[in-house]
């Protein structure tokens, strides 16, 4: 888990959601709040599945070939089983 607290996909859906919140406390709550909280939500759909696709294939699974990591996952699970 501590590779993950590091990706720059985790740090922009933090960062994002700390402007949304700071957002809502400051304006009104309007149709671009709202395609602000649709895109933090899209984006931390794809942090998450990035996540497991990369879990996944240290244990050895192939990742979907829509996945970032297809055709890696042998070096990743060999660089997992290195230490």
């Amino acid at each position: 888990m501590r590779t993950y607290l590091f990706t720059t996909g985790l740090f922009s859906a933090i960062s994002g959601a700390s402007t949304l919140l700071r957002s809502l406390r400051e304006e009104q709550f309007t149709w671009r709040t709202a395609l602000g909280w649709l895109s933090w939500g899209i984006s931390v759909a794809l942090v998450v599945g990035a996540i497991v696709d990369v879990r996944r294939a240290r244990h050895g699974v192939l990742a979907p070939e829509d996945s970032p990591i297809s055709g890696h996952e042998a070096a990743i699970m060999r660089r997992h089983l290195r230490g």
